[in-house]
């Protein structure tokens, strides 16, 4: 016997079942939604360093157009679009590696600590760094880029005293003598002065002034990247012939400033030379195809830059669970 089932019928048909199927799936719909996420720290070697990336939590910078300058801001928002990212609120990340090489143990930068200024979502340094595992009393190094809010803001809690009670702190005397001037406080540096003063008078007796070329821990090298502010620097971790470099700031965003990286940032103490100087090293970075961590870009920020016409591209390295 043929059955013929016209297209009313059919439309029917799939009615019913998906009437029924609503009608019998309640049953099945009653797990409660979790709203929890993975934890916010990973984990990998480079050589024979560990480095455990913890975050302090996204950072929104809110509409591009006042933020990223030099390009019209239609082009902006469609760089973002075109890449499926909100053209009205750019978020940034915060990376922060933790590198064991043995006999110490190293923290590049601290987030915003218990500052607020960029919204509730900062100041998660502490509780990943514990969930990772790690205790802030183990720390024997903390390595500032620079000094900026988001990232020395974690060197002391809300009583003022240190977090890292064992560690030293690194940092270029330039960077800590601009940011801490008390003459500035009458400037619209103001914000940025009181946190560096907050942060860093605290931990004065424990500075370690650091220069352009030094390797000033053991398989740690800084690298001046002046622009951003007067004594921004990066870093190249080696260990067993491997390396990565830590980039701090010298790029924010992981298409706005790789396909256009003379762009402007208007966080830049100086935009043009920032520029040439972001330029310079990713060039650098690309041509001897170094991989980095960028503490600005989408989590965990470790990866790779390689040249695309006149600017460049980040290529995420895969997270391998696997150590």
């Amino acid at each position: 016997m043929t059955t013929q089932l016209s297209r009313r019928s059919l439309l029917a048909l799939g009615a019913g079942f998906g009437a029924s199927a609503m009608l019998g799936s309640t049953a099945l719909a009653k797990a409660p939604k979790l709203n929890t996420q993975t934890p916010y720290w990973h984990r990998f070697v480079v050589g024979d360093a560990e480095i455990t990336v913890v975050s302090d939590g996204p950072l929104p910078l809110g509409d591009p157009s006042g933020t990223f300058t030099g390009v019209p801001k239609e082009e902006v928002k469609k760089m973002l679009v075109d890449n499926f990212m909100n053209p009205d609120n750019v978020v940034l990340e915060q990376n922060s590696p933790v590198v064991n090489i043995g006999d110490k143990l190293v923290l590049f930068d601290t987030g915003m600590g218990t500052s607020k200024m960029f919204g509730p979502t900062t100041g998660q340094q502490q509780k990943n760094l514990a969930a990772s595992g790690i205790k802030a009393a183990d720390i024997d190094a903390v390595v500032c880029t620079h000094a900026h809010i988001d990232h020395i803001g974690g060197l002391v809690g809300a009583d003022d005293k240190p977090l890292f009670p064992n560690a030293q702190v690194y940092i270029t005397q330039a960077d800590y003598d601009f940011w801490t001037d008390e003459g500035k406080l009458g400037s619209p540096l103001k914000d940025f002065v009181l946190h560096a003063r907050k942060n860093l008078l605290p931990v004065k007796d424990r500075l370690v002034f650091i220069k352009d070329g030094q390797e000033f821990l053991p398989g740690i090298q800084a690298i001046a990247a002046p622009g951003h502010t007067v004594g921004h620097t990066i870093f190249m971790v080696t260990s067993k012939g491997k390396s990565f470099s830590f980039l701090g700031d010298l790029t924010h965003h992981s298409v706005l400033l790789m396909e256009k990286p003379r762009m402007e940032f208007s966080y830049d103490t100086d935009p043009k030379q920032s520029a040439a100087t972001r330029v310079k090293l990713l060039d650098m970075l690309a041509a001897q195809k170094i991989p980095v961590m960028a503490y600005h870009f989408a989590w965990p920020g470790y990866g790779h830059v390689a040249k695309a016409g006149e600017g460049f591209r980040f290529y995420p390295e895969p997270m391998n669970m696997q150590l």
